[in-house]
């Protein structure tokens, strides 16, 4: 029987770390994390560095805008099988497996140039890493909501994000450290080599257990429906009409239906909720380096501080969902997210200030560990088990959507108005989440209202 969420016992809110899918998922979200920054910030560090011009570098950001349409791919990874691979491995290992494999290569491929010069193959290779990302995340968020009742999800979420923002930090300041020593070419290889953390991890785990393809298509009114008015036509055609329909149309339907005028909503929500610090965090790194701090500096700073109140905003997250439901910390994690991009205004506006720079640093990755580690729990509340990698997908896709795009814009805007004017404006993209936070909040259908502790 699960436990109540507000009956739970900080001791049991601390256990459930303990358990073996809950693990697990530090490792896959240090394998998700680490290629994000190698084709966003740490790559506009290396532009930037090498001598690209800000306008570019801020055009770059559109790489990144491969996770937020890769719902359109997210079928095939939920439903096709690979040939031997998913026979040997499972839906959702083989498909992790595949994608370590293209971001590896894409790694390498970018140790081998010299950005100033070679900038359309760096961005192929750039679009290969964020390729093979974004298909890693389509297969771990699936393999994440398939491994452990409702009840685990928000501590999965929470090991999840610290796992994820380890690897960020592998790939910012872990990169920084390696190319201030001996080269950005170096850095990037050593970074390739880290994607064999997700490979291990992969190999050692089982695969989770869920209904065959066959059984989940027969249990869906849709596809049964189309089999019976498609009787007659070739056996090919029938196979191919129903795996789409199982596998594209109705995990749409499915969303709309159990939502219903909620949904418009929702997805809403879902769009604004990380715009602010998406849209900023392009200029983040060129604005370190243009106050005038070292790459080893800012690799210090990030190393020490960010890296604490990353691990310490997840723990925390996780534990307030755990302890307080998803409904309060949801509008918590929507205003700190939003607000602490004041910090790094001031920090444009204070020049080469080391505390300022911590302060911007901490706030931050305190801010988003705690954010993300309630969203991808509120995310996944929302998932339907019968359509893990498609639906989540969606909800990621345009979660980062919105903000990606922005972002493709952020060096325009900084030439134009300065650095501090663009982390303003940042801020206000941020004011509508925290409004649709308190709104979903208080629905009891979206967010149910835990039950009192017992005294």
């Amino acid at each position: 029987m699960t436990i109540p969420t507000a009956q739970r016992s900080w001791g049991a809110a601390l256990a459930i770390y303990l358990r073996a899918p809950v693990i697990t998922m530090l490792f896959l979200g240090f394998s998700a994390g680490l290629p994000f920054l190698l084709v966003f910030s740490t790559l506009s560090a290396w532009l930037r560095s090498d001598g690209v011009q800000v306008a570019a570098i801020g055009f770059f950001a559109w790489i990144g805008m491969l996770y937020s349409i890769k719902f359109f791919w997210a079928p095939v990874v939920d439903r096709l099988a690979l040939p031997l691979l998913t026979r040997v491995l499972g839906q959702r290992r083989s498909w992790m497996l595949v994608a370590q494999a293209m971001i590896i290569g894409g790694l390498v491929g970018l140790a081998n140039l010299e950005p100033q010069q070679n900038l359309t193959l760096v961005a192929a290779f750039a679009l290969l890493v964020a390729f093979g990302s974004a298909t890693q995340d389509i297969a771990i968020d699936a393999f994440r909501i398939e491994s452990a009742p409702d009840d685990m999800q928000a501590a999965m979420a929470s090991t999840y994000i610290i796992g994820y923002r380890g690897g960020l930090l592998a790939a910012g300041a872990g990169a920084l450290y390696v190319a201030s020593w001996l080269s950005w070419q170096a850095a990037y290889l050593s970074m390739a080599l880290l994607v064999g953390v997700g490979v291990i991890t992969v190999l050692l785990r089982p695969e989770p257990k869920r209904l065959s393809l066959t059984t989940q298509l027969i249990h869906e009114p849709r596809v049964r429906a189309f089999i019976r008015a498609s009787r007659g036509k070739p056996r090919l055609l029938r196979r191919m009409g129903a795996w789409l329909i199982g596998a594209v149309v109705c995990p749409f339907t499915d969303f709309i239906t159990r939502h219903r005028l909620k949904a418009l909503w929702l997805l809403v929500f879902v769009a604004v909720f990380r715009i602010s610090d998406l849209a900023m965090a392009s200029m983040a790194n060129p604005l370190y380096i243009d106050m005038g701090f070292s790459l080893e500096t800012i690799a210090n700073v990030t190393n020490v501080f960010g890296i604490a109140m990353s691990i310490g905003g997840g723990i925390l997250g996780g534990l307030l969902v755990a302890r307080y439901g998803i409904g309060p910390i949801l509008i918590l994690g929507a205003t700190a997210a939003t607000l602490t991009n004041l910090l790094f205004a001031a920090l444009a506006l204070a020049g080469q200030s080391l505390p300022m720079l911590v302060m911007a640093i901490v706030g931050d990755n305190l801010a988003n560990g705690l954010a993300s580690a309630v969203f991808i729990a509120f995310l996944s509340s929302l998932t339907s088990r019968a359509y893990t990698a498609t639906q989540y997908a969606l909800f990621s896709s345009l979660m980062t959507l919105p903000g990606k795009f922005l972002s493709g814009f952020g060096g325009l805007v900084v030439e134009a108005q300065g650095y501090a004017t663009f982390f303003l404006i940042s801020t206000a993209l941020g004011l509508p989440a925290i409004a649709l936070a308190i709104w979903i909040s208080r629905d009891k259908e979206l967010v149910p209202t835990p039950t009192p502790r017992a005294a």
